[in-house]
């Protein structure tokens, strides 16, 4: 048994949708496109399921997330892939791909044929098993990676009402499963190696704003140590997790977020791997030409830092889809992908964006300690690379999303953090002065290099464009 079709998606993820609804609108004629997907649903905002999906009153469930209303755009749902014949080959794993002959086999017998494979198999959850640890089965054990994770979730706390949860890692799913099991009435306790929370992306200084706040919600954080063993009842389920530094502590259920791994294995010895993932040029193709890589198994050229990284984040996801369905339907006239690397999160009643890369020096700005707007800049080697902002409006995380992708000299450091937010907001709606090529070549890549000399002149027109900003805003900053 076979089909054949001019597209296949491989995988069921955030990027299949947003992917599938890119080739709708550049003109997708019906029967040309299949989705195969290992979940049994159609692709879905997976964000959803760290934030709505776990509220206790009025959570969110499906079909009121599924893509791509998570861009404020059409939701897509199982009656609107039918309406444009695309085929769902949903709740199939395939067990082998053969990207020369372009076929893959299905774990029911089907082979599926194809002339142009995305592959958007994203990751899985890494389990507690390896890292020497037993206990992953245990009902009141839970991960966060999909529709069956998420339920599994939701009945571990309907279970335990008021009860006592550890969970382990300090990382994006950590700090987000906390906060929703504080809002369910949990009492929660953190347990990670870090010295402090989010360690990838947060200085210790940003970190430690947000541990305060989760303790003022009445979590309490373990760090620097790691699980090293559960214990059971004689029904199999966990009543203590044991931590390596000799503590031991009670509990109801356990929520596990320890990273993830990019899903390659289908392809390892046909396609050129790199940074865990799937290796692709500007255009998101791998080193196959009929097969392109979106979303967190793909490692493409991040062309403003001119170097391959794989990242792991729905934004990235969203539009590395719509590029390569660009890329595959109108090469001639699809660029390379231009991606400025996103995050962002929202707990509680906080909200942040970081934009760029934080490497270098750290410039901070703000009044953390009266819980509203503040942030940093990252500068490295006399350019503005990074940006975050907490608190921030539309208009200022616009500011310094577009200010990151600038680039900006940075001569004065102690200027840049007088200025604070408003230096973001000034250098956004001012025309850049770019000096065609400039050679800054990093990994073979030749980036147009935008330079802003914030001395003489130019600086009293930015000073009188901050007095400006804070006679609207009315915001009063100061150093911390």
């Amino acid at each position: 048994m076979g089909r054949a079709f001019v597209y296949v998606i491989l995988g069921g993820g955030v990027g299949a949708g947003y992917a599938a609804l890119e080739f709708v609108n550049r003109g997708l004629s019906n029967g040309q496109l299949c989705i195969i997907s290992q979940e049994p649903v159609a692709p879905y905002e997976r964000p959803a399921l760290s934030k709505g999906f776990l509220l206790p009153q009025a959570p969110a469930r499906l079909p009121s997330f599924h893509t791509c209303v998570g861009a404020n755009e059409e939701r897509l749902t199982p009656k609107w892939y039918k309406q444009h014949g695309i085929e769902l080959i949903l709740g199939t794993a395939v067990k082998s791909a053969d990207v020369k002959r372009k076929t893959l086999l299905t774990a029911t017998g089907e082979t599926i044929s194809y002339k142009i494979l995305i592959v958007a198999t994203g990751a899985r959850a890494l389990k507690l098993e390896e890292f020497g640890v037993t206990g992953s089965d245990a009902e009141n054990v839970c991960y966060l990676r999909d529709i069956a994770d998420a339920n599994r979730l939701v009945d571990a706390m309907q279970s335990s009402p008021g009860g006592n949860a550890v969970v382990i890692g300090g990382g994006y799913i950590g700090m987000e499963c906390a906060a929703s099991l504080v809002i369910n009435k949990i009492n929660v306790t953190m347990v990670f190696p870090e010295p402090h929370c989010m360690a990838r992306l947060l200085t210790p200084e940003i970190a430690a704003y947000y541990e305060e706040y989760y303790k003022s919600k009445g979590v309490d954080f373990i760090k620097g140590t790691v699980l090293q063993s559960l214990d059971f009842d004689s029904n199999g389920k966990v009543t203590a997790v044991n931590l390596r530094d000799g503590r031991k502590i009670s509990v109801d259920m356990v929520v596990v977020g320890i990273g993830i791994r990019p899903n390659t294995g289908l392809f390892e010895g046909q396609l050129t791997l790199e940074k865990g993932g799937i290796k692709v040029n500007g255009k998101l193709q791998s080193s196959n030409s009929s097969v392109y890589a979106i979303g967190d198994v793909a490692a493409f050229p991040v062309k403003v830092f001119g170097e391959i990284r794989r990242l792991e984040h729905v934004d990235a996801a969203r539009k590395s889809a719509r590029h390569a369905v660009a890329a595959i339907m109108d090469g001639d006239k699809t660029g390379e992908f231009d991606y400025l690397p996103f995050f962002y999160s929202r707990v509680f009643t906080l909200s942040w964006q970081f934009y760029g890369d934080n490497v270098g020096e750290v410039v901070y700005y703000g009044d953390m300690s009266s819980g509203e707007t503040f942030g940093a800049y990252w500068v490295s080697k006399g350019h503005l690379v990074g940006a975050f902002l907490e608190g921030g409006t539309k208009r200022e995380y616009e500011a310094i999303a577009k200010t990151t992708r600038l680039r900006p000299e940075i001569e004065d450091l102690a200027e840049l953090e007088r200025h604070g937010l408003g230096f973001a907001v000034t250098v956004s709606q001012k025309p850049a002065l770019v000096l065609p090529l400039v050679d800054v070549r990093t990994s073979d890549l030749l980036l147009e290099k935008p330079l802003f000399a914030w001395h003489a002149t130019a600086g009293v027109i930015l000073a009188a464009s901050i007095a400006a900003f804070a006679y609207v805003y009315g915001r009063r900053r100061r150093r911390w």
